[in-house]
C-alpha cells in the first residue's frame, strides 16, 4: 500500500514560543531558532518531489534549535511531523533517528520538570513517552541496512531507558548493541558496573552525541 503524504500541520512560529513556560531568550540560540523557521518556512513553500525530505529536514533542524533553547513541548510536536514526513518516505532509518529523538527530548522534558519541583504527573508521562519511543527505535534499528548504525541507534535508546530507570531494559540493549559489535560475552554480568572494560570501552567509542 503506497504512503500517504501527511497533511500540514503548521506549528508555532519563533516569536510565540516559549521554553516550557518561559520566553525564549535572545541571543545565538534564538537566531538559530529563526534560521531554521525561515528554512521551515522555505520547505512548506516547496511543490515538488523533494518536499517531503525538506520538510522533514527543516522539522527537525526547527526541533533541534527549539530543544537547545530547553522548548521540549514544541520540539516534540516538530519532531513528530518530521517523522510523519519521514513515513511518507519509507525507510526504517530515518524513522528509527527521529523515534531516537524524540525520546531524548521526552527525557530531557521529564529531568526539566524534576529540576524545577514541578508536579510528579508530568515528568511520569513524560517519561513515559520517551520509554515508548525509545523501545519504537529499538525496533527499527533492526531494520535498518547498516549494522554501525544499528548499534547507534541502540545505545542511544538503551542511554534514553537508564536516564529513565529501566536498567534491565537498557543493559539488554547494549548486550545486543555489543552483539553486533562481536564483543558479547555469555556470561556477561547484569550490573553494567561489572562489565569487562573491553566491553566498556567498546561502547563509549561507539556511542553517538546525542541529537538532542
Amino acid at each position: 500500500m503506497p504512503a500517504i503524504a501527511p497533511a500540514d500541520t503548521p506549528g508555532p512560529r519563533a516569536e510565540g514560543l516559549q521554553a516550557d513556560g518561559a520566553a525564549l531568550a535572545d541571543g545565538p540560540a534564538r537566531d538559530a531558532l529563526l534560521l531554521a523557521m525561515r528554512q521551515l518556512s522555505e520547505a512548506e513553500a516547496r511543490d515538488d518531489p523533494g518536499r517531503p525530505a525538506a520538510m522533514c529536514h527543516a522539522l527537525t533542524e526547527a526541533a533541534r534549535a527549539l530543544a537547545g533553547l530547553h522548548a521540549c513541548s514544541p520540539a516534540e510536536s516538530y519532531l513528530a511531523q518530521a517523522l510523519r514526513w519521514a513515513g511518507s518516505m519509507g525507510g526504517p532509518d530515518l524513522q528509527a533517528d527521529l523515534q531516537c529523538a524524540l525520546a531524548e527530548v521526552a527525557t530531557n522534558a521529564a529531568d526539566l520538570a524534576r529540576l524545577r519541583g514541578e508536579c510528579g504527573h508530568e515528568g511520569r508521562r513524560a517519561r513515559e513517552r520517551a520509554r515508548d519511543h525509545a523501545f519504537e527505535a529499538a525496533r527499527l534499528a533492526g531494520q535498518v541496512t547498516d549494522p554501525h548504525w544499528e548499534v547507534k541507534l541502540l545505545l542511544r535508546a538503551s542511554d534514553v531507558l537508564d536516564r529513565c530507570g529501566d536498567h534491565d531494559d537498557a543493559v539488554l540493549m547494549q548486550r545486543r548493541a555489543l552483539e553486533l559489535m562481536g564483543l558479547h560475552q555469555p556470561d556477561l554480568p547484569s550490573n553494567d558496573g561489572d562489565w569487562p572494560a573491553v566491553a566498556g570501552d567498546a561502547l563509549h567509542l561507539a556511542a553517538p552525541a546525542v541529537l538532542m
